[in-house]
Formats: structure tokens, C-alpha cells, sequence
């Protein structure tokens, strides 16, 4: 079974190689945004990226950096057809995986402009930001020396493969298959 791990920048593209993947591959998707959105919900605590951050900060510090992404994997591994796991943040949790058989880490970046006009046009709860908290979000996520952090720099550079989607989405998609074709997928 073949398992994609998705790392990479705020609105980099990694929700539409999903769509992608699920649509035109049928990936199972197990996503770790949504499993902290729902542990924040069932807490009565505001979804938004603070909190999703500090949450995800407590958790791998109290049951270790890969804690997140390993309870996602072990779902992965009941599953009969390939799976893409999104998003892995830590280094922690990119150092796991990138242990297991069959694993591939696909980064994602872009310029940072057109990566927050992209979260602007999505207009999710949790990007409803000015580009100056958008950029002030990302530097507290990109570099940690601690595992249990976020390091989006730390596990692009484990990245197996990296795409820069600066381009149309018909160009993703040409670049995702590039990817596939290269794992034999």
C-alpha cells in the first residue's frame, strides 16, 4: 500500500493535491487539520490557527513529536487502497514516516503573495487574516529547533519531493503525476 505524506506552506496547493488524489487516484484522506478541529469542538474552544497551533503543540509535547501523524498512520495502515495523509508540520512527525515502508513525503511551497491571495479566495475560518498576521503565522511555524513544534522549513528539506505550484492547476496536476510515476504509483 502506498501512503503520501503532504508537508508545506499555508495555501501552497497541499488541499487541492488532495482533491487530486482522492479523485483521480482514490487515496483514502486522513487529515490532521481536521482531527484538531474536532478535539478543539469537543473542548468548546475557538477553531482557528492559534489554537489548532498551540493544540497540536500540547499534544506532541505530552505524548510525543509524531503523536498526531501516528494516530493518523495507524488508521492509514487498516485501510485497503493508497492513502494521503495531510498535513505533516513537525519534524517529529516527518522523521516517523519517513521510517515506514512504502511512505513518500511530498512538500508543497509558492511565492508567499500568491499563497495568501490563495487562503483569501478560500476563505476558511481559520484564514481570516490580514497578510501581515498571515506572514507573522508563518514565521512562527517555519523554523523550531524543538520536534514537538511546527518546522514547515525542517520537514520541506526531509521532503522526498518538492513541487512549487506557482502555476495553473492543470500544471499541479501534470507535477503530481510526475511525482506518482516516480513511486510507482
Amino acid at each position: 500500500m502506498c501512503i503520501i505524506g503532504i508537508t508545506g506552506t499555508f495555501g501552497a496547493g497541499k488541499g487541492t493535491v488532495v482533491d487530486y488524489l482522492e479523485q483521480s487516484r482514490w487515496f483514502v484522506h486522513f487529515s490532521a487539520r481536521k482531527l484538531l478541529e474536532d478535539m478543539l469542538k469537543k473542548q468548546w474552544r475557538p477553531v482557528n490557527r492559534d489554537q489548532m497551533h498551540t493544540l497540536a503543540d500540547d499534544l506532541r509535547g505530552t505524548h510525543g513529536p509524531d503523536y498526531i501523524i501516528r494516530m493518523l498512520y495507524e488508521e492509514a495502515l487498516r485501510q485497503h487502497q493508497p492513502v494521503v495523509i495531510e498535513s505533516i508540520r513537525a519534524i517529529g512527525e516527518a522523521e516517523m514516516l519517513k521510517q515506514k515502508e512504502n511512505f513518500t513525503l511530498l512538500g508543497l511551497d509558492a511565492p508567499i503573495k500568491l499563497r495568501y491571495q490563495r487562503i483569501v479566495e478560500r476563505g476558511s475560518s481559520t484564514d481570516n487574516v490580514t497578510f501581515e498576521e498571515f506572514v507573522k503565522q508563518e514565521e512562527s511555524e517555519m523554523d523550531n529547533e524543538d520536534p514537538t513544534h511546527m518546522n514547515l522549513k525542517g520537514c520541506l528539506a526531509l521532503a522526498d519531493y518538492v513541487i512549487i505550484n506557482d502555476g495553473s492547476v492543470e500544471q499541479l496536476h501534470k507535477r503530481i503525476e510526475e511525482v506518482l510515476e516516480k513511486i510507482g504509483v
